[in-house]
């Protein structure tokens, strides 16, 4: 039976790719500060944890190894993201949202790096505004900038553990409907669901390592 960790999990693509991954009989261990909408859901282990704080990841990682014996894919969909003219960006919002999308990712994927099958898979979701040469929106230069940050850091780990594995990979996602954009961006209505997002995700995670190392895939129905 495959275990997967999965963050952001209790909204949107991440509350999606548990409730799909639980339903095929995965063991699911799911974090999220707010784990009310996980509880009681057969093969799906919610916990608490507040990302930001470093030594809640640490906790986290303790009680976990007491339970389970390894990890076969870690999947990052937590995200935090501010529309915001950038010069009326603070120092603290921008620290707010690397904190989650990169500095969280980094500290997670450390720590659990023992508990990593050779043969795992993590995957960084990204964003296309993230990737060089794509558009680029006003009041996300928090949010795509950090997303910029994760890929190269996604490519970086790759190479570092390139004959030992696991495999790293980063999906540069486009628009999809979640609570997240609609918070950002009021009454906007994006072309993908995050159910079929997550879908897509769920297979790339599980199977996606044996073709692909330290890639950026975009994930978009838009052109260019």
């Amino acid at each position: 039976m495959k275990t997967l960790i999965v963050t952001g999990a209790s909204r949107g693509i991440g509350r999606e790719i548990c409730t799909q991954a639980a339903i095929k009989g995965y063991q699911v261990i799911a974090l999220s500060r707010n784990i009310k909408p996980l509880l009681g859901i057969e093969n799906i282990y919610p916990f608490a944890v507040d990302l930001s704080h470093e030594t809640a990841i640490q906790d986290f990682i303790k009680t976990i190894s007491k339970s389970f014996s390894k990890v076969d894919a870690l999947i990052n969909s937590a995200g935090s993201l501010i529309n915001k003219p950038f010069l009326e960006t603070s120092c603290e919002e921008f620290k707010k949202v690397y904190q989650v999308n990169i500095f969280a990712v980094a500290s997670l994927i450390r720590l659990i790096f023992p508990m990593m099958t050779s043969q795992g898979h993590v995957v960084n979701i990204s964003s296309m505004g993230g990737v060089q040469g794509t558009t680029k929106f006003p009041g996300l230069s928090a949010y795509s900038s950090s997303k910029a940050g994760l890929i190269i850091l996604t490519e970086l780990l790759a190479e570092e553990f390139k004959e030992s594995g696991p495999a790293f990979n980063a999906l540069a996602l486009g628009a999809v409907q979640t609570e997240m954009l609609e918070e950002a961006f009021p009454g906007y209505k994006a072309p993908i669901s995050a159910k079929k997002m997550a879908t897509y995700i769920l297979e790339f995670a599980l199977k996606g390592q044996q073709l692909y190392n330290g890639k950026v895939l975009p994930i978009s129905s838009s052109t260019p």
